[in-house]
């Protein structure tokens, strides 16, 4: 097997990984072609004494930490207010710690596996995970709307959002009911699924409350991978069934780290 057939099921993960690290779908599948770029104009500087999927985060972890916006080195094509947004948040907490939390929490990584990632110990690693996680129980609280069609999983995401601390107001099994939601008490957050009750879609519930007024997103899907294709525009934030309490724990503090409203001020 070749290793472009080697690394291909794993780039929609690493494109989630990109986009949650970012904030940015654009940003986020920037930095995965220049990993893959990288990868065709040296193939022989691939890691080869690791797993495939290793090698590839790995070689996207070294293209970013050499680029990431807090060196103020990269053009992110978004506009001055998501940069101000990003900076300030990168100020409270540090970039390496929250590429801790999202390796772990997100995609899944052991604290071992982690450690290779950034290039540092698993002690330090758990310390980074840490230290991600008091700074997002002191993030700015939001109110959040939650579209699921299942009864037992929409208790189990309410019941952790509120655990975190949020307000949820309310829970939408259809499109219509979410817009109207929505429209009725307006949320700093919407966690969406992608099939709902009636045959609609998370997806055209949040294209119609975005026409309204801008909120972070969060989809939540069995099939991460149909949304993760890079070829079209697609969310930057995604949490895969079935899901833990730390993912959506790290979802949530990444989709609301770049939003405006909960900067903190001090």
């Amino acid at each position: 097997m070749s290793l472009g057939q080697q690394l291909a099921p794993h780039l929609p993960f690493l494109r989630r990984y990109g986009r949650a690290l970012t904030g940015s779908q654009t940003e986020g599948d920037r930095y995965v072609r220049a990993t893959l770029e990288a990868i065709v104009a040296a193939p022989e500087e691939f890691p080869r004494d690791v797993d495939p999927r290793l090698g590839l985060y790995r070689t996207f972890q070294v293209i970013w930490s050499s680029t990431h916006v807090d060196d103020g080195d990269v053009d992110t094509g978004e506009d001055d207010d998501n940069e101000a947004i990003a900076r300030a948040r990168l100020a409270r907490i540090a970039p390496i710690s929250r590429q801790a939390l999202l390796l772990t929490a997100m995609e899944g990584f052991t604290t071992e596996d982690t450690a290779y990632l950034i290039g540092a110990s698993t002690g330090e690693v758990d310390e980074l995970v840490s230290d991600a996680l008091s700074e997002i129980d002191r993030q700015t609280r939001a109110r959040v709307l939650i579209i699921e069609d299942e009864p037992i999983i929409a208790m189990d995401i309410e019941q952790i959002v509120r655990d975190l601390g949020h307000d949820v107001t309310g829970v939408a099994v259809t499109r219509d009911e979410a817009v109207a939601l929505a429209m009725e008490d307006r949320p700093g957050l919407v966690l969406a699924d992608i099939q709902l009750a009636d045959d609609s879609s998370g997806i055209d519930a949040v294209k119609d409350i975005l026409a309204e007024f801008n909120v972070p997103v969060i989809f939540i899907t069995a099939f991460p991978e149909r949304l993760l294709t890079g070829e079209r525009p697609e969310p930057t934030f995604l949490i895969t069934k079935p899901f833990q309490r730390s993912t959506v724990k790290a979802a949530i503090s990444q989709a609301l780290f770049f939003d405006q409203a909960t900067v903190p001020v001090n």
